[in-house]
């Protein structure tokens, strides 16, 4: 597994204390589990620009696709002030080479979703992107971003942490200035990971490849980044598991005696109906793949796409 790997990270969630009231948000999933494959680079938007802690909350107001940052007591306008800070801070964090973002969620600065906006008519509209959190996202379109808040949910949760590392083994293979071989062989140990969440992507990328000596490198390495994370963007499901999980336990038609064979079927129905969750059918599929020997699947990432300690597959 390859780590550390770096994320930026509202500084409260580290238990920073810069939250309005002088306190902090401490996350302990991200900082004593997760925290362990990662090195965070926090960042405070508030702070960070020049305001004290603690200080008066701040709200979004206006048009909610260009609101204004104003205080909620004294209505003090500190929109100019975040801006100028941002087209300071993006350029610094282009040189940190990040491979995700965990933002602090209902922040009028970093919150990425529903944030409330009051408008000038005094309605309030939950459909708001922290100042912050919308310049980062604009000037970084391709890293994975998430709220803290959203985490909790396993599914989501895995999803993001899957993107992250995912991304960071992108960006370790253009780092050695791959040729076209080694993307045919990234492809290759990618494939059921992909298939996992597009089959219909894992087309379009494989006809790529394939055509692949008829393009400039950084063309083709270009192309197939934006159809990766497409193709990542989109959460797996349990048809899309059992459909990989199949296709896996078709190396082993030869193998497989009878009742290994049966125990493996029924952990996918298993799977399929909600008694199980994902990681036991897939620890069945790692034993066989020890047990006989299967260079292909051994080196495929979907069976250890992130680190096994974090139990990402464990939920229902």
């Amino acid at each position: 597994m390859l780590t550390p790997i770096k994320i930026g990270i509202s500084s409260c969630l580290l238990g920073n204390h810069v939250r309005y009231d002088g306190g902090h948000s401490h996350d302990r999933f991200l900082t004593q589990t997760l925290g362990l494959f990662t090195e965070y680079v926090p960042v405070c938007p508030e702070v960070e620009c020049g305001m004290p802690t603690p200080r008066d909350s701040l709200r979004l107001v206006g048009d909610p696709e260009n609101p204004r940052l104003v205080t909620r007591k004294t209505g003090e306008d500190h929109t100019e002030q975040m801006h100028t800070w941002i087209q300071k801070k993006l350029p610094v964090l282009e040189k940190e080479n990040l491979c995700g973002f965990i933002f602090k969620s209902k922040s009028p600065s970093s919150g990425l979703y529903r944030i409330k906006v009051y408008g000038d008519d005094n309605k309030v509209k939950n459909n708001g992107v922290g100042l912050f959190a919308r310049a980062f996202t604009g000037h970084f379109p391709r890293i994975p971003v998430e709220e803290a808040g959203r985490l909790n949910d396993p599914k989501l949760r895995e999803h993001f942490i899957e993107n992250i590392f995912s991304f960071q083994r992108w960006r370790r293979f253009l780092e050695n200035n791959p040729a076209l071989g080694q993307l045919v062989a990234f492809h290759t140990e990618n494939k059921l990971l992909i298939l996992s969440h597009s089959q219909e992507i894992y087309r379009q990328m494989g006809k790529l490849v394939a055509r692949g000596k008829q393009m400039p490198p950084a063309e083709l390495f270009e192309a197939y980044e934006k159809l990766l994370l497409k193709a990542l963007d989109l959460k797996t499901t349990i048809k899309k598991n059992i459909n990989v999980l199949q296709h896996a336990m078709g190396f082993f038609k030869n193998d497989l005696a009878k009742d290994e064979k049966q125990e493996l079927l029924s952990s996918i129905d298993q799977y399929r109906d909600g008694y199980v969750p994902l990681i036991v059918p897939l620890t069945l599929i790692k034993h066989y793949v020890l047990k006989y020997d299967h260079p292909w699947l051994r080196s495929q990432t979907y069976l250890n796409p992130h680190p096994f300690e974090l139990k990402l597959r464990n939920y229902f």
